[in-house]
């Protein structure tokens, strides 16, 4: 099976079933898996995707809403459905899609659906909805496989059969007390293998990995990825089972992470949609460029205070873009790969020296080669040796402090408590521009002149 990518042949066939009957319409939607039909949805209006939410089977419905993409607002369809029908799609979906979908709700409208569902499942959701949206027990689904540690093998199986009938899936079993703390976990295999006389609490793996409902999501996702986990017991501070996290959550947690890291390194708000109007866009890029522009007037004060200079050797003009543009690539390169470290674990003091050292390193090595370009460049094409010296001298002092600003001014900001992602970028051009030209135009004044 090949992956689904959104298509114009796709759209405008859906397109065209929508201008015709419900029967044709859902024939044609049924060829798609739910997934794909998430895709196409965000090429169709709130209307097109109300109808066909309205008339696709509950089940098939609700795999539809929870693989929707957040931005496309699938709480709105839950809005707009009648409330009989709403019922029947939450019955459908597992606790924490329900949960990630009502928390974008009002309360009011909330307790509104829930008070339509049965107890069991409202009981579970509300659970669900009292925990941050950012942490384990906002990401955990409260369906759990679980056994007591006093059964023996024929009564564990047993009890894994009629448990398994409710979910659509499970990787572990996980094993408890009579009070529902966990001792550990035991795999399926592991219980077949065994002797029929066998207790589950001789199974138990008592060195297993497992997260408190208030871990943040990316501790999460980071624990799942070292240890190859297909999922990932929640408990409490007294060890009660609370419920897992899968491996799919996960996924979904680190693409939503690396989009968020990757907008702030762009100097975009995370709160900006990637679907979103140009209205919203505006509200969260300007505040940012504002403040890019404070910085930009301090790079700009360095070139009036040698303005003399630049109009005695008008070519310097042309080397200070290229000095400038090397450093910023730099600075960026060596940004973006010490914020991924930094996401990845907590650097030590040893290890964030390293990082700089090497930024340190390669930023001299890159600005010599670069350098000695430039040098040749100006030897040959303006015919002017010292010149190109200077600008040797300027261009590796630049792309070095580049990789050490580059490297220290995120480390600086996640030691002190800033988002090193959302801050640096800023600070690293000012850095890379003051000195960049400051570097070149002292050196020009005191050398030629």
């Amino acid at each position: 099976m090949q992956s689904f990518e959104l298509n114009k042949t796709d759209i405008l066939r859906l397109k065209q079933a929508l201008e015709g009957d419900d029967k044709a319409l859902k024939a044609l939607l049924l060829e798609y898996h739910a997934t794909e039909i998430a895709i196409l949805f965000s090429s169709l209006s709130q209307e097109s995707r109300d109808r066909i939410i309205s008339m696709l089977p509950s089940e098939l419905a609700s795999e539809v809403i929870s693989e929707m993409d957040a931005e496309i607002h699938p709480e709105r369809i839950l809005e707009n459905l009648h409330p009989e029908r709403l019922s029947e799609i939450m019955e459908e979906l597992d606790y924490d899609d329900a949960t990630d979908i009502l928390s974008q709700l009002s309360e009011d409208r909330q307790n509104e659906i829930l008070s339509d569902l049965d107890e069991e499942n409202a009981s579970h959701i509300r659970n669900l909805l009292t925990y941050d949206e950012d942490t384990a027990g906002g990401l955990m689904n409260t369906q759990v496989l679980k056994i007591n540690s006093r059964l023996t093998k024929t009564e564990a199986l047993e009890e894994v059969i009629r448990q398994s009938e409710e979910m659509e899936e499970f990787y572990t079993i996980n094993v408890v007390d009579d009070h529902n703390h966990l001792q550990g976990i035991v795999s399926l295999k592991d219980i077949i293998k065994s002797k029929n006389t066998v207790i589950i609490h001789d199974l138990i793996k008592e060195d297993f990995v497992y997260v408190k409902a208030n871990t943040d999501q990316e501790e999460v996702a980071k624990l799942i990825s070292q240890y190859n986990l297909t999922s990932i017991p929640v408990v409490d501070d007294e060890m009660h089972l609370l419920g897992r996290i899968t491996f799919d959550d996960v996924i979904d947690v680190m693409e939503e992470e690396n989009t968020e890291d990757i907008l702030k390194i762009s100097g975009v708000s995370e709160d900006e949609e990637l679907s979103g109007n140009w209205k919203e866009a505006v509200k969260s890029r300007l505040p940012w460029l504002v403040i890019n522009l404070g910085t930009a007037f301090l790079a700009a004060s360095v070139i009036r205070y040698f303005e003399p200079t630049i109009s005695k050797l008008v070519l310097l003009s042309g080397y200070m873009t290229m000095i400038a543009g090397m450093g910023g690539n730099t600075a960026t390169q060596a940004l973006a790969v010490t914020i991924r470290r930094i996401s990845l674990t907590d650097l030590t003091d040893n290890q964030a020296y390293r990082t700089v050292l090497k930024e340190f390193t390669v930023g001299l090595i890159n600005g010599a080669c670069i350098g000695l370009i430039v040098l040749l460049f100006a030897i040959f094409y303006d015919k002017n040796p010292l010149m190109g010296l200077v600008i040797f001298i300027a261009m590796t002092g630049n792309l070095v402090i580049a990789g050490i600003a580059g490297a220290s001014i995120p480390l600086v900001l996640k030691r002190i408590g800033i988002d090193p992602a959302i801050a640096s970028s800023i600070i690293i051009t000012t850095f890379t521009d003051v000195f960049g030209f400051l570097l070149l135009l002292g050196l020009a004044t005191k050398l030629l002149l």
